[in-house]
């Protein structure tokens, strides 16, 4: 018998591509210099946050009032909250107030509290492939089932697929826009068109169907604005963080945003404070929460985003790769020369170049480039691509 957990040896087995990749990317800079190894394996932005955020921070560094570091309401600070349900009613003219918003740490933890907050054992969560993987992790935190559910062949949704997956046991589904790892941004038609078959499939079962809208990447968009969820179903909830339109993955801050009308509204904010303290995250880091309503509408520069995104769709159609283009995000997903994706990952890793497989996504015969990297670093990954489809 085992001193650890089987559940834990179990997903250590299945440990997440994108880590591995990673770790391997680590290990090669150091032997053989950042410089020559190509590693586009991590939605890890090399860009800085925007001045507003250091400036922000300079400012509560100095300040002298005290109680800067202390404990807030598990929901939050009420200022800040009023800031997020500002920016959204700017957006959608819901009237949401301060008590529908619960801030988190980062959206994994986000997830994570919703789930929680959700689910009963046996239980299930349908996911849209192709997906971040951990999405399943997360449901089996909290005694929940994933349910994968097939896309479009060009990643769009598949309304006759969501529904023959929906069942009695379904309490909630996840999308993710633009996606990780497609780019992929749903329009505000299918966004309507599944909130409908979601209201008509709930009272089919008898319960509300929860939609869960993970959205980190939704500022960074090439096609304008994006439509809002809590604009095409009312029982919806937005997970989301800072993480990437601020250039902050490490500092884990995000927040939940409840409908004002979902069905259970007041019971379901109650059931996520209490999961909060039970995850043992208790509140969101302090500072981060100050610095939000400090900084407006500061976002990091798309700039080098989109020269990236256009190089290497460009570039990479030119040489004979099939690439959907990505509408958000700093991912494209790209169909494999061979039908073994790992194969090709490997072979890519023998010229430093380091990518992440579909099947780490859920769809075999892919594989995934994160471009939040430098221009230059992007331009210089060319010709490996180039050699590699050649030589296949």
């Amino acid at each position: 018998m085992s001193g650890v957990s089987q559940k834990i040896l179990d997903s250590m087995e299945a440990s997440s591509w994108i880590r591995k990749m990673f770790e391997e990317g680590a290990k090669r800079a150091a032997e053989i210099g950042a410089e020559n190894v190509f590693d586009f394996s991590i939605g890890n932005p090399v860009f800085e946050p925007p001045k507003e955020v250091n400036e922000a921070l300079a400012q509560l560094a100095t300040i002298d009032t005290g109680g800067l570091h202390r404990y807030m309401p598990n929901q939050g600070l009420p200022e800040t909250r009023d800031y997020i349900a500002g920016k959204l009613n700017s957006e959608t003219g819901l009237g949401l107030t301060n008590n529908e918003i619960i801030m988190s740490v980062g959206a994994g933890g986000g997830l994570n509290t919703v789930l929680k907050a959700l689910l009963n054992p046996s239980e299930e969560v349908i996911v849209l492939v192709p997906y971040f993987v951990e999405y399943d992790h997360y449901i089996s935190n909290h005694g929940g089932v994933h349910k994968r559910v097939e896309t479009n062949e060009d990643f769009s949704l598949n309304f006759e697929n969501i529904a023959a997956a929906i069942n009695k046991r379904t309490k909630a589904i996840i999308i993710n826009s633009p996606n990780n790892p497609t780019g992929v941004v749903y329009s505000a038609t299918e966004l309507q068109q599944l909130g409908q078959l979601l209201l008509k499939k709930s009272a089919e079962i008898g319960h509300t169907i929860t939609l869960l809208s993970d959205e980190p990447y939704r500022r960074i968009s090439y096609v304008g604005e994006l439509p809002n969820i809590l604009n095409h179903y009312k029982n919806s909830i937005i997970i989301t963080s800072f993480s990437k339109d601020l250039a902050l993955p490490g500092e884990r801050i995000g927040y939940m945003a409840v409908h004002p009308e979902h069905a259970e509204k007041d019971l379901l904010i109650q059931a996520a404070v209490i999961a909060l303290r039970i995850l043992g995250f208790v509140n969101a880091p302090a500072i981060w929460q100050r610095v939000l309503p400090m900084i407006g509408d500061a976002m990091v520069d798309l700039t080098p985003y989109q020269a990236n995104k256009d190089i290497l769709v460009n570039g990479l159609r030119e040489m004979g790769y099939q690439v959907t283009e990505p509408g958000g995000a700093f991912y494209l997903f790209v169909k494999s020369p061979i039908a073994d994706d790992a194969e090709f990952i490997a072979l890519a890793q023998k010229e430093n170049l380091l990518l992440v497989p579909g099947r780490a996504f859920g769809r075999p015969g892919y594989f995934r480039i994160s471009f939040c990297f430098a221009t230059e670093k992007i331009e210089k990954s060319l010709p490996i691509f180039q050699k590699l489809i050649v030589s296949l």
